[in-house]
């Protein structure tokens, strides 16, 4: 959405709005929220104390730009002050805002040409474009309660509130399925930086050469290591001790190092073939990335070019094959539009 509608959806929404808010408004879609953030552990206790208060509960609001308002209702969905903190500290790694919101302010100026629109910018101007609060009549009449998000995190909102859930009751193992290029590999790094958990990847179990035969391949879901990654991983899962699984190596078409793994709170298991019924229901939780063939295509072509003939022509029809055959997206619990 542009900028130009977005201010005019913020009149539509606030109109009791003063111009302050406003300034707030087109700074937060500049700089987000770094002006906020001393540390981690304080951007929990705040957020701690402001929900004890009592909020109210709203949706999210995207700003104008990279970021979104999420309100601190959220944790009454089941996200956790811990992981919410942790969002919105993450979320303030950010280079300098400033030519953005002077491009912003320019478009305000085309919505309201009015004298004292433009003394209140040259008062603000004189202040370095410094962070606002809302208004007292803002606060008043609306009852702002949110924290300032990278939009990056936004469409796993679902995911990490149903998680945090099943954290509460104890250790979870997360499966992420999806297509190539869906952001499997992302999102297992996002909540790596989240949760500091374990990853483990499928990539890392391709099939060994003695098993790459055709009637392999024709098997639903045949294009995987199933038997190792079940001896080496799943079957350890569940039991709270340090297990070590081998690395598939492309460039020897070998097993490669072992990984050893220290169990934590939340292990990640990450890659399509994740959810193959012959591991059984070993997970706790399942997600699946549903990305767009026209995305998909178009982030292979930019990310990989040199094997997208493969992707095409090879792996992509064997995962859907699997996807299909096995109804994988139905079979889990959350599915991710990925747009």
């Amino acid at each position: 959405m542009k900028t130009k509608e977005l201010l005019k959806e913020h009149f539509y929404k606030y109109p009791k709005a003063e111009i302050q808010d406003i300034f707030k408004f087109i700074h937060q879609s500049s700089f987000g929220c770094e002006h906020m953030v001393e540390s981690l552990e304080k951007a929990v206790e705040y957020i701690k104390n402001e929900y004890q208060k009592g909020v109210v509960d709203a949706d999210i609001e995207p700003l104008d730009g990279e970021y979104s308002r999420v309100p601190l209702s959220f944790l009454d969905r089941g996200l956790s002050a811990e992981t919410l903190g942790k969002l919105f500290y993450l979320s303030a790694e950010k280079a300098d805002g400033r030519e953005v919101l002077l491009a912003k302010l320019d478009i305000l100026r085309e919505l309201i040409d009015d004298p004292e629109l433009e003394k209140a910018v040259n008062d603000w101007a004189k202040n370095d474009f410094r962070a606002l609060h809302h208004s007292e009549r803002f606060r008043a009449e609306y009852k702002p309660s949110y924290r300032v998000i990278s939009n990056r995190f936004i469409p796993f909102l679902p995911l990490f509130c149903e998680l945090d859930k099943k954290l509460a009751e104890g250790k979870v193992i997360l499966t992420v399925e999806g297509g190539s290029a869906s952001g499997k590999s992302t999102l297992g790094s996002m909540l790596e930086d989240i949760y500091d958990c374990n990853v483990i990847h499928m990539d890392d179990f391709f099939l060994q050469m003695h098993q790459r035969t055709p009637e392999r391949f024709k098997e639903v879901g045949g294009n995987l290591d199933r038997e190792r990654f079940y001896d080496e991983v799943v079957t350890h899962l569940k039991d709270g001790r340090e297990f070590c699984y081998r690395k598939f190596d492309c460039s020897t078409m070998s097993l490669g190092e072992s990984v050893t793994v220290t169990p934590k709170n939340l292990t990640v298991i990450e890659g399509a073939y994740s959810m193959h019924p012959y591991f059984g229901e070993y997970y706790d939780l399942s997600v699946f990335l549903d990305i767009a063939p026209e995305l998909q295509r178009a982030r292979i072509l930019k990310r990989n070019p040199q094997m997208a003939d493969r992707f095409f022509n090879e792996w992509i029809p064997l995962e859907r094959v699997y996807f299909s055959e096995l109804d994988i997206p139905k079979k889990c619990d959350i599915i991710i539009d990925i747009n």
